[in-house]
């Protein structure tokens, strides 16, 4: 079985691999080039890409350190559920952070918020993707969960 094959058998309930997440989602103009940006560019792992002609159905990218997004092509008639292209904005963890910051600074990508130290111990940077949704990379986890 052939790897496009294990991922369309895997079912929603239990993928490989994977533990019950939140799913951040977004539309793009050109989902295939924003694909290969967050891929190539900034380091996302392709897990599942399912095109539907010239169109992205659907595709999930993995944040190496955790984490993930599901994207497709922008369809106007999904507008009630779906944001529209340029719209979307998360916060993503990383240990690489000034790594992370230089790689994507040496490649030309639109910084937006430079690399800086917050009050609340996160050091983190943001940036503007190719259809304009803004990405943050930072160090901050998040608080404690309550006991």
């Amino acid at each position: 079985m052939d790897t496009t094959e294990k991922q369309q058998t895997q079912t929603a309930s239990t993928p490989a691999g994977r533990a019950p997440d939140v799913w951040p989602t977004l539309q793009a103009h050109d989902a295939p080039a924003l694909i290969d940006f967050l891929v190539g560019t900034v380091g996302f792992l392709r897990t599942a890409v399912y095109e539907d002609g010239d169109r992205v159905a659907h595709a999930e990218l993995d944040w190496p350190e955790g984490g993930a997004v599901m994207l497709g092509s922008y369809d106007e008639k999904s507008q009630d559920w779906c944001l529209k292209p340029g719209t979307f904005g998360a916060y993503v963890v990383t240990d690489h952070v000034d790594d992370l910051h230089r790689r994507l600074t040496d490649a030309g990508v639109k910084i937006i918020r430079e690399i800086e130290d917050q009050p609340y111990g996160s050091r983190e940077f943001a940036i503007a993707d190719p259809e304009g949704n803004k990405w943050s990379f930072g160090t901050y986890r998040g608080s404690p969960r309550p006991a």
